[in-house]
C-alpha cells in the first residue's frame, strides 16, 4: 500500500459521510490507518470546520465544494493530530483535490491550509518562547 493510500480511502469514507450527512460512516472495510483517519476527524470535526472557516476568507464552510471541504477537514486533522510532516499532508492533500476536485480545486486547498500551517506554526513557536521564558525564569 502507498503512502497515499490511506488517505484517499479515508477522504473517500468522509466524502460518502458528507453526502449522505450522517456522522458514522462505515469504516469497517478500511486499513488501520485509515480508519483512524476518518475516525479522528469526524471526533474533532466541529474544531477543524471551525479552523477552516477562519481561514477561508470570503468563503463559507456550507459554500465550498464538498470535495473540497472533506479533503481540508482531513488535511487539518492531519496536521493537528499526528506527526505527519507539514509538507507531506499538504502537497498529498493537494494532490488529491487535483484527482478528485476541479482544476482550481489543487490551489484553493493549498492556500487554506497554507494559512492553517502558518497560524500553526505561530502558535507553536509562542508556546516554545513562553516555555524559554519559564525556564529562564526558574533559574534565576
Amino acid at each position: 500500500m502507498t503512502r497515499v493510500e490511506p488517505r484517499v480511502s479515508a477522504f473517500q469514507a468522509l466524502y460518502a459521510a458528507d453526502a449522505v450527512d450522517t456522522e458514522a460512516p462505515e469504516t469497517s472495510e478500511l486499513g488501520s490507518r485509515a480508519r483512524g483517519l476518518t475516525e479522528g476527524t469526524l471526533e474533532h470535526l466541529a474544531d477543524l470546520d471551525r479552523e477552516i472557516a477562519g481561514a477561508a476568507r470570503g468563503w463559507r464552510l456550507e459554500r465550498m465544494p464538498a470535495v473540497d471541504r472533506t479533503i481540508l477537514r482531513l488535511a487539518l486533522y492531519e496536521l493537528r493530530h499526528t506527526d505527519t510532516p507539514v509538507g507531506v499532508v499538504i502537497s498529498e492533500a493537494v494532490e488529491i483535490a487535483k484527482v478528485h476536485s476541479t482544476a482550481r480545486s489543487g490551489g484553493f486547498v493549498n492556500g487554506i491550509l497554507g494559512e492553517l500551517a502558518k497560524g500553526a506554526s505561530a502558535e507553536g513557536a509562542s508556546a516554545t518562547e513562553a516555555s524559554a521564558t519559564e525556564r529562564d525564569g526558574d533559574q534565576e
